[in-house]
């Protein structure tokens, strides 16, 4: 097959438009459409079926994006490669994590980074599906289990508890719990109990939950359980991470907390040698052991 009529094919494929997909290649949509029609003929098939709003792929096209895609995600890898200069970082490395990590500790970190390698761009995925490494859904992951998927590196990179707090301003009107069943007289903030989460996570909120504690609020993610809880709404179940961030929330019931949640940082075993990748895994492992160290002076003191 032509490789041309191929990058032509996969351009109106994604943009679902003649017109769009011309101007994103720089070509009149009368040239476009020559090229799409030589591919069907040479393939002896229909790739797309054209209506009023646009075009949509045929059985055959949808065969045919899938390989033009899996093409393309092989030829970003390689040009990733090729562009990691042995003594430069620069271009795009696509982070993903879940929403409450990401916001909560990973990007108000992000200014060092950038401080150290002004010519990084990081294109920060927060959400709480776990994306296909492998197929290139993004570069580097951070994940509150051990990754499944072949053909990763990954390391695990620290540890997490849920546990118990409040505001200040919160134990000051509503009192401070002496006991789990004090907590029946409380509002509990956290995250469903079926949502995407960590089981360990989960398994706290449904003990809590066997004594009648009320469920007063339940958030998708642990950036909205903060911000409920920073207010004085109630008593949330977080990440003990957020403390250093927050200093002035109040643990409550220190008994109280998770299992070890354990964080792992991965990626394709095929970005080894990235740069950007390097750069990356090397800042997050400085912050983390400064995040240990200044715990554990916390601790101390």
């Amino acid at each position: 097959m032509d490789w041309d009529k191929l990058r032509i094919f996969h351009a109106v494929a994604d943009a679902g438009s003649l017109t769009h997909a011309g101007d994103t290649l720089h070509l009149s949509q009368s040239a476009v459409s020559r090229q799409i029609r030589a591919l069907e003929e040479s393939l002896n098939t229909t790739l797309f079926h054209r209506h009023a709003r646009g075009l949509i792929l045929t059985e055959q096209g949808e065969l045919l994006f899938d390989a033009t895609s899996a093409m393309s995600r092989r030829l970003d890898t390689a040009e990733a490669r090729i562009r990691d200069s042995e003594e430069e970082v620069f271009g795009e490395l696509r982070v993903t994590t879940t929403t409450g990590f990401g916001s909560l500790w990973l990007a108000p970190r992000l200014p060092k980074l950038y401080e150290a390698y002004p010519d990084l761009k990081i294109d920060l995925m927060l959400e709480e599906r776990v994306l296909d490494l492998p197929m290139r859904e993004a570069d580097v992951a951070i994940r509150m289990k051990e990754p499944s998927q072949a053909d990763l590196i990954r390391r695990k990179i620290m540890s997490v508890k849920m546990c118990l707090y409040a505001s200040p301003a919160y134990v000051e009107a509503k009192g401070m719990p002496e006991s789990t069943e004090d907590l029946k007289s409380h509002r509990l903030i956290s995250q469903r109990v079926n949502a995407t989460q960590v089981s360990a996570a989960s398994q706290l909120v449904a003990e809590l939950l066997a004594y009648d504690v009320p469920l007063s609020l339940t958030v998708n993610n642990y950036f909205g359980v903060l911000q409920a809880v920073l207010p004085g709404l109630g008593i949330g179940v977080l990440p003990d991470y957020v403390t250093q961030d927050f200093p002035d929330l109040v643990r409550i019931l220190p008994e109280v907390e998770s299992n070890d949640v354990p964080v792992f940082l991965a990626f394709p075993e095929e970005l080894r040698q990235s740069r950007r990748i390097a750069a990356f895994r090397d800042f997050v492992t400085e912050e983390i052991i400064a995040y240990r160290k200044k715990r554990k002076e916390g601790l101390v003191e």
